[in-house]
């Protein structure tokens, strides 16, 4: 009786331990399963200009200041490779001529689009601003027609001067012209270049120097407008 017993326990340990072998290398097979499936892609980081300068801080009261005439502000032309939401960057030390992609940063719109809006956010302070179909409205019901801006964005780029030096660069064409019963007058039109620096080489950076530069030239076209529109109309 013991020797059978002794015999049927021998016979169980090799099964046993072919279980447990079976249940390691299930194992190892689930892991390396699991090692091989593709890691999640990295979500691009998405830039915007921001809540502005209104949002972010409170001016003191004053009193209330003179308003400007009203102004249509049409919609912006760009350059074709500024037409999509990339971070664009130049190397100028190597080949100043080469557009770059940040491969894991984008704009949330177009630059053009995201730079209208904050000129039209500025003007708005001082005047009543119309888009196309607004100012073509006004004008057939009230027979006013109002002057309007004309923007196009030629460079919006996060520049290298070198390795560690690098800005944000925004160059536009500002147009501004008259509706006249003789047809439309230019008023001006001026060229606007801005460099602000930029506080890292790298695509954060270039955002932070490119709303800078850009807040900069909005300013530089707005004072430019209104000393347009302050002028006597010629005869």
């Amino acid at each position: 009786m013991n020797a059978t017993i002794h015999a049927i326990r021998s016979l169980a340990r090799p099964c046993r331990a072919a279980a447990a072998a079976a249940l390691a290398i299930g194992f190892a097979l689930l892991a390396a399963g699991c090692g091989a499936l593709p890691d999640k892609p990295a979500r691009a980081a998405l830039y915007d200009f921001g809540p502005g300068p209104a949002a972010t801080a409170q001016a003191p009261a004053s009193a209330p200041a003179q308003m400007r005439p009203t102004l249509a502000l049409a919609e912006f032309e760009s350059n074709s490779r500024l037409d999509g939401t990339q971070i664009l960057y130049r190397l100028g030390y190597a080949d100043a001529n080469e557009l770059r992609p940040y491969g894991q940063s984008r704009w949330s719109m177009p630059p053009a689009q995201l730079l209208r809006q904050r000129l039209r956010d500025t003007l708005s302070e001082r005047r009543m601003v119309l888009g196309p179909e607004e100012s073509a409205t006004i004008s057939r019901s009230k027979g006013e027609v109002p002057d309007t801006l004309r923007i196009s964005l030629d460079e919006f780029t996060h520049y290298f001067d070198s390795a560690s030096a690098s800005t944000g660069l925004v160059r536009l064409r500002a147009t501004l012209i008259r509706g006249t019963p003789g047809g439309d007058r230019v008023l001006g039109q001026r060229v606007f270049t801005v460099r602000s620096p930029a506080p890292s080489a790298d695509a954060p950076g270039g955002v932070k120097a490119l709303i800078a530069a850009s807040d900069a030239a909005v300013a530089e076209v707005v004072q430019w407008v209104d000393q347009l529109q302050q002028q006597p109309p010629r005869q």
